[in-house]
């Protein structure tokens, strides 16, 4: 009788390569798969588990509607899109950060925030919202896809919240951090009936990413 199946989302980007790595390590390997393939599902080593490689956005979509039972999504994507799922593990790789930055030579002295309303550029307004919310900070929200911190260059807003990990781009642009929003790692999801009806499979895989993930003893 074959194992039940199981379905694992591995998001595209910077977080593919240490996934593909982690799950070969506790014999998950997806065949085949490469940073150059267009395919987007893959046998495993491992029987009746399957992976597919999806946008890293998409990846909590994926786990609470059922389609995959199990992924990998940073903290910065599931705090920006929030989802109905179990977040089990931190996995500890792919550490970044979601921070507020302006212009080096701009920045507005603390004690001035509150009497000036800020337009912020960002690709994650829900986050932004939230922070400046909390802060009782006025600010008007400009989305954007990409290329965030061009848009105190070109007048369009006078702050950003991005995501940095070395912080060279702010550096390049001219733009420094004023605070710190919250510290992003890969974290692995679990589909909340997937871990009821699959109960085994799924804590079979759990079990082996935590040990993976377990700091080796002194």
């Amino acid at each position: 009788m074959s194992r039940t199946p199981v379905v694992i989302a591995f998001p595209k980007g910077r977080l593919l390569d240490p996934t593909v790595e982690l799950f070969a390590r506790v014999g998950i390997r997806a065949r085949g798969l490469t940073r150059d393939t267009r395919k987007l599902l893959f046998e495993t080593d491992m029987e009746g588990v399957t992976v597919m490689v999806v946008r890293a956005v998409d990846v909590p979509t994926y786990v609470e509607y059922g389609a995959a039972d199990l992924g990998v999504a940073g903290k910065d994507v599931l705090l920006e899109h929030p989802r109905e799922v179990y977040e089990p593990l931190d996995l500890a790789y792919g550490p970044c950060r979601v921070v507020w930055a302006e212009p080096t030579r701009k920045i507005v002295p603390r004690g001035g925030l509150r009497t000036v309303k800020r337009r912020v550029a960002t690709k994650y307004p829900i986050i932004a919202e939230r922070y400046f919310t909390q802060r009782g900070l006025p600010i008007e929200l400009v989305k954007l896809s990409g290329a965030v911190e061009l848009a105190p260059r070109i007048g369009l807003a006078e702050s950003i919240v991005d995501l940095v990990s070395t912080g060279k781009t702010l550096e390049e642009n001219q733009l420094t951090v004023v605070e710190e929003i919250v510290r992003s790692t890969a974290r692995l999801i679990v589909n909340r009936a997937s871990l009821k009806v699959k109960y085994r499979r799924v804590s079979e895989i759990l079990e082996r990413v935590a040990a993976a993930c377990r700091p080796s003893p002194t």
